[in-house]
């Protein structure tokens, strides 16, 4: 390359090749004034970044840098343990994983009885920043529990309830629906202490017979099949680096 070429690589080069839109429209995204760096607007064409260091926003939408990690979503089925292996040869994730998967980290790890949405990644800074407690990441589960929940259940659900170790309070409880013999919610929290959601129906008289977990912050199971796999979109990679601080 010619050494008076500047550094970095054009702006418009870098959202498309992200996905966002073709050079052209990027170009129209610039002009309008709705692409951001490092948390200034920028308007010349043409401007050079480095994809890999720079913060870059589209509408306020963080674009995550080229990938050199996998992130990976599983919908992890019901008896499978949360391990990549297991010395009792139970089932584990890596069952389920693409063949030829490097090491991976789980974020947050799910009961062996529960199932649903895991992260996995080869990003260990990444995974280590999610799962810590300070980053409060909400998370949703929903809980087939034993007989019909009433509204003063859920009204003392949502008001909080103390277990052994502490009060424990959902940012929010939803009834999906109820029979005589069991019901469906949806209960959304902040925390991951062990077994959580079956302490607390346990504590209102209500036993979980099965617990999903449909979503952690951004990232939603939506349609992946039980036991499957999928790559984290770019809008949920970027919405973790920032709850994550990267």
């Amino acid at each position: 390359s010619n050494m008076t070429e500047p550094e970095g690589i054009r702006l418009q080069k870098v959202l498309a090749a992200a996905g966002v839109a073709s050079r052209r429209a990027s170009e129209i995204l610039i002009a309008e004034g709705r692409v951001e760096v490092n948390g200034t607007v920028v308007s010349e064409q043409g401007r050079r970044v480095d994809p890999e260091r720079d913060t870059i926003r589209v509408d306020g939408a963080r674009i995550p840098p080229p990938r050199h990690h996998r992130y990976l979503v599983l919908n992890k089925p019901r008896g499978v343990v949360s391990t990549m292996e297991d010395p009792e040869g139970r089932r584990t994730l890596a069952d389920y994983l693409p063949r030829k998967t490097e090491r991976l980290f789980h974020v947050g790890r799910l009961d062996t009885e529960t199932e649903g949405l895991i992260i996995l990644t080869n990003d260990g800074e990444f995974a280590h920043r999610l799962a810590h407690p300070s980053f409060e990441i909400p998370k949703t589960y929903v809980a087939e529990v034993a007989g019909l929940v009433e509204q003063r259940t859920l009204r003392r659900l949502e008001k909080g309830l103390r277990l052994d170790d502490g009060p424990v309070k959902p940012d929010r409880v939803k009834l999906i629906s109820r029979g005589e013999s069991r019901s469906l919610l949806a209960i959304t929290l902040h925390e991951g202490r062990n077994r959580i959601v079956r302490r607390m129906m346990d504590s209102v008289g209500h036993p979980v017979d099965r617990l999903a977990r449909t979503a952690i912050g951004p990232v939603r199971l939506g349609q992946l099949a039980v036991g499957t796999t999928r790559e984290l979109s770019r809008q949920e990679l970027g919405a973790l680096l920032d709850l994550a601080g990267m």
